[in-house]
């Protein structure tokens, strides 16, 4: 099984009505009535804690970095929920527009620099795929990017973001 990570940008008003019944946010997430995407839905496949290690040197299972908020905000929607892997994190849209500041500034220059698959090996980083060398650093940045366009498009359109592991 792969773990997925997802962001999903929604308004404030459905970051509170999930908050209040977190069965609608399910129900949004897998709406099995349509085909249709959601466009607010991005999934940045297994690379969320390879770049939890680029943005702050530390794997998934023992960082504590205030960047570490970026996919793992440590608000939780509802504990007793299990989205694939756990419950879902969110961000209110001032949350998001200040961690949007944050990385928007950083390069793939400043990732390449903070890439290290020795380290990411011996943290057991997921994917356990550090040995590509080029090819799994391209594969973390590409997704970085993605990430950043999320937190703009949210930022500039005042929405909260919600991430979860599936």
């Amino acid at each position: 099984m792969s773990m997925i990570g997802n962001l999903l940008r929604v308004t404030k008003a459905e970051l509170d009505d999930y908050l209040k019944d977190s069965s609608l946010l399910e129900s949004s997430i897998y709406d099995e009535e349509t085909d249709e995407e959601n466009p607010n839905l991005v999934d940045i496949d297994k690379s969320w804690d390879g770049i939890v290690f680029l943005l702050t040197g530390q794997g998934i299972a023992n960082a504590e970095h205030p960047l570490l908020r970026v996919l793992f905000s440590g608000q939780i929607i509802d504990e007793e929920q299990d989205l694939g892997y756990g419950p879902a994190h969110y961000l209110t849209p001032e949350q998001v527009a200040e961690l949007n500041n944050q990385i928007a500034k950083i390069t793939i220059a400043d990732l390449k620099q903070k890439y290290d698959p020795k380290k990411m090996t011996e943290l057991e980083v997921y994917p356990t795929i550090w040995d590509e060398g080029d090819q799994a650093f391209a594969y973390l940045s590409e997704y970085f990017v993605t990430v950043q366009q999320v937190y703009f498009e949210a930022t500039k359109n005042g929405e909260a973001i919600i991430t979860f592991l599936n």
